[in-house]
């Protein structure tokens, strides 16, 4: 059930005992957090965890099994990848963000496109706006779908993996984009798989770690190194930055075999979960 919410209260995004089966299993199960309108939450987990089936949900691309997604305002949505039944350039990629506003009887106006422009602009791809949508790179279509996002002027946008295929240059773009849109009021979710991204620039964090547990809260708070060790099932452990910039987890990769007892981190029990 995908309901929307009515006023202007304080919550933006929430999910209540939100569940998904698939085959019978369930992949998700009684996942519950609230964000405020503002916040960018970090979602981290193990390739397989229901990260992108979380995000299907919120969006309500998929209906869940169990629970129900609370919502304020106008979601944008932006997958791992887009296959479009059409050929399209990036600059009618983006235009259709627009469509929720343009309505069916109406076509495209000087207003829309100029909000296409501009939100190519903004993630550096005004280069990108003639091209095949098909002909771009990994990491150009990224950028094409976030300027998607951008151009639906969305109030709750959810990302899934959005900098998974781009180089260091366009990462920063990206993060440094969705902390100023946070900070005008937008409500951003977004799967990765740099826990430091969450470090940095997440208000909140939410680590998967399989169907019947997660944690949620202050990144500070549940991005513990026991945590991301569970988590990824390999050691990891936090650095501090030079200049007093916080600290950084670094996995540690070895030669030898080094998996982790998952029972050392049982703090982290089903559905287990800190907010604030």
């Amino acid at each position: 059930m995908n309901a929307r919410v009515h006023g202007t209260g304080r919550i933006a995004l929430a999910a209540e005992n939100l569940g998904q089966r698939y085959d019978g299993r369930w992949v998700l199960r009684d996942v519950s957090f609230s964000l405020p309108r503002g916040a960018l939450c970090a979602l981290l987990g193990p390739n397989g965890s229901g990260k992108s089936t979380l995000l299907r949900a919120l969006a309500g691309v998929a209906r869940p099994a169990s629970g129900r997604v609370i919502h304020h305002g106008r979601i944008g949505y932006v997958p791992q990848e887009v296959h479009p039944a059409l050929p399209l350039s990036a600059r009618d990629m983006v235009l259709l963000g627009r469509a929720g506003g343009i309505g069916l009887l109406r076509a495209p106006g000087r207003h829309d496109y100029a909000a296409v422009d501009a939100a190519l602009a903004r993630v550096e791809a005004s280069d990108l706006a003639v091209r095949a949508f098909s002909s771009l790179s990994g990491g150009e279509r990224q950028l094409v779908l976030m300027a998607r996002a951008l151009a639906s002027d969305a109030e709750v946008l959810l990302l899934d993996e959005p900098t998974a295929a781009m180089d260091w240059h366009n990462q920063a773009l990206i993060l440094r984009l969705l902390a100023q849109l946070a900070e005008a009021g937008i409500t951003i979710v977004l799967s990765t798989h740099a826990p430091q991204h969450a470090q940095e620039f997440a208000s909140h964090a939410l680590l998967v770690f399989g169907a019947d547990a997660h944690a949620f809260g202050p990144p500070g708070e549940v991005m513990s190194d026991q945590a991301l060790s569970r988590l990824y099932r390999l050691p990891v452990c936090s650095v501090a930055l030079p200049g007093g910039n916080g600290a950084a987890a670094i996995p540690v990769f070895s030669r030898a075999d080094s998996r982790v007892d998952n029972s050392a981190a049982s703090v982290f029990s089903t559905h287990s979960s800190a907010t604030f």
